[in-house]
């Protein structure tokens, strides 16, 4: 069996993701064979694996970081957000059921669960997360675990397969990250561990400190205090570093209005720059596919809610949604849906992607995500949507603007195409595109050439980057998490817990669990 770590974390956004992966990363670099793995994950950001499986995007991030496939092994338990009160269940990749939070985490009753959650509770998939992880340990020399929000939510403590509850099943050594620039980074890790029982904080070997700004020596008489009244190591103290908050699973991690995401500060090659604004539609899904075109010097890219916002965009990006008559009213409300009409009786240009594709078309027929029935799209591309109960999870490969294209679908919408010109799996008319592809533009030919046709069309002298390599981009991004924990981190110390398991001996901070 091979070795294994729990990053847990004192909140969400602590920063679990992107140490997991740097300690990924810098293991492989090692020579050590590697996979990442979060049991149960809640997140609108997904990736379909080469076996059609749906899992965390911020798993498949990781499996890059450790250089391995992902698979559904690293996520068997995905929560896919539909409302302020239940979620999809996705099982090992696949769609069960729609089920409430309190029929979930251990209530009564869930709207629709399928057979695999018959009796509504999370703990009854402890056995296939354990599972899943045995196999993983069975062929990898370690398994770098993520855990999610924080190991002390003391209500949920009784069913837990992500934190403690999986850690004191397989006996993986704790490790808990904070967010020093969030402040109250000691009582954080503190509190964290004083709220777990007397068995969990056997488990939890220490601390790491993320995001730090200044003189490391300035916080050293924290970190012997803290050491103190816990009896436990800090493993690290992490700098704060610019442009990794790559894949995020939580959401946003800034105000949507004029956020601007860039991850590449250059001039454009042109004489102008482009403005994309992406419409903040709620349940807003795999806005990651827009990262690709914040990579290219010269871009700017801004989440936006208004339509006054629209009115300078270059392009404007319907991103995906979990809700696509939900985000459609939205639009309408906002005036948003008139200032895309506007743009389109112009010709100038609008992406619609997944959701924003469905929503861009002339009719929806919906008994699936939102039971409204008929309901009239924007009409701005010749499509019809009818709603499955089947979820389409696949890879595709294709060629589109005289360039290769690679995507991956994950949508329960079927569209009926009724004219237009093709595009991938969608069509365009003018300067209105529309695909079910999430992940498209992350192909550098064919980002390309669809720029210089936005530029064209928006009457830009902008010139897309011949070099520039989004892959590339991605690696060098993993390789500075894996710096980051090579340079910051006590190596020796981590390998040793992944190695050998939680020390002996950790005393116990009162009061524990109630």
């Amino acid at each position: 069996m091979g070795g294994g770590l729990l990053i847990a974390g004192t909140t969400s956004d602590a920063g679990k993701s992107v140490v997991t992966a740097g300690i990924c990363r810098w293991l492989v670099r090692q020579g050590v064979k590697v996979a990442p793995f979060k049991g149960q994950n809640m997140s609108l950001n997904s990736f379909v694996t080469r076996e059609g499986a749906e899992i965390g995007r911020a798993q498949a991030m990781q499996a890059q970081a450790a250089r391995v496939e992902p698979s559904a092994l690293m996520n068997p338990v995905l929560l896919k957000p539909g409302s302020d009160r239940s979620s999809q269940v996705v099982l090992m990749g696949k769609p069960v059921g729609e089920m409430s939070a309190r029929g979930f985490f251990g209530g009564s009753g869930g709207a629709s669960p399928g057979k695999a959650l018959r009796g509504g509770r999370q703990q009854a998939l402890l056995g296939t997360v354990l599972e899943c992880l045995e196999e993983l340990r069975g062929t990898y020399d370690a398994v770098i675990c993520e855990g999610a929000g924080s190991p002390a939510e003391i209500n949920l403590r009784r069913t837990d397969i992500v934190n403690m509850g999986i850690a004191r099943a397989a006996r993986l050594p704790v490790v808990v990250v904070g967010d020093i620039d969030r402040g109250g980074v000691f009582a954080s890790f503190f509190g964290t561990t004083a709220l777990l029982g007397p068995e969990d904080q056997a488990l939890v070997a220490g601390y790491i400190v993320n995001k730090f700004r200044g003189d490391v020596t300035l916080l050293e008489p924290g970190i012997e205090m803290l050491r103190g009244l816990t009896g436990r190591h800090t493993y690290g103290i992490l700098p704060y570093a610019h442009g990794l908050g790559i894949d995020e699973e939580d959401g946003l991690r800034v105000s949507l209005r004029g956020a601007v995401r860039e991850s590449v500060v250059a001039p454009p090659v042109g004489e102008d720059v482009l403005r994309v604004a992406v419409c903040a539609v709620p349940l807003m899904s795999n806005f990651t596919d827009v990262d690709a075109l914040a990579a290219e010097p010269g871009v700017v890219v801004r989440f936006v809610d208004r339509p006054e916002e629209l009115t300078d965009a270059d392009l404007v990006v319907v991103p995906g949604t979990r809700g696509t008559v939900r985000a459609l009213e939205w639009l309408r409300e906002r005036g948003l849906a008139a200032e895309l009409a506007r743009r389109a009786a112009e010709g100038r240009p609008v992406l619609g992607i997944c959701g924003g594709f469905q929503l861009l078309g002339e009719h929806i027929e919906d008994e699936v995500e939102s039971k409204a029935g008929s309901v009239a799209g924007l009409g701005l591309l010749p499509v019809r949507v009818r709603f499955a109960a089947g979820k389409t999870l696949a890879r595709p490969v294709g060629e589109a603007l005289g360039e290769p294209v690679e995507g991956y679908e994950i949508h329960h919408g079927v569209a009926q195409v009724l004219g237009g010109e093709p595009f991938l799996d969608g069509c365009r008319v003018g300067a209105v595109w529309g695909t079910h592809w999430h992940g498209s533009l992350e192909s550098d030919g064919f980002r390309r050439r669809f720029l210089e046709q936005v530029a064209r069309a928006a009457g830009r002298r902008f010139v897309p980057a011949p070099d520039t390599s989004f892959g590339a981009l991605r690696e060098e991004q993993l390789d500075r998490l894996g710096d980051l924990i090579e340079e910051h981190a006590d190596t020796d110390a981590l390998l040793r817990l992944i190695e050998q398991g939680p020390p002996a001996g950790l005393p116990f901070i009162p009061p524990g669990a109630p």
